[in-house]
């Protein structure tokens, strides 16, 4: 099982393999939000939180996955 900080870093790999087939501008300012600083934090903290929202709602009902 991957920790919440694990599975946030398998996604940002997961966008930028995308990014590098789509070269998306989208994906691209997404990706630039979501790189993680120095303090262990994203660019845009708001996703740190909803990220952590979406595991919630996830945990919540995981019969739905």
């Amino acid at each position: 099982m991957l920790s919440e900080k694990e599975a946030y870093k398998a996604m940002i790999l997961f966008l930028e393999k995308y990014y590098f087939i789509s070269k998306s501008d989208d994906i691209g300012s997404l990706l630039g939000s979501m790189m993680i600083l120095e303090d262990g934090k994203p660019v845009d903290s708001a996703l740190w939180y909803e990220w952590l929202e979406s595991i919630n709602q996830i945990s919540k009902n995981k019969e739905d996955v």
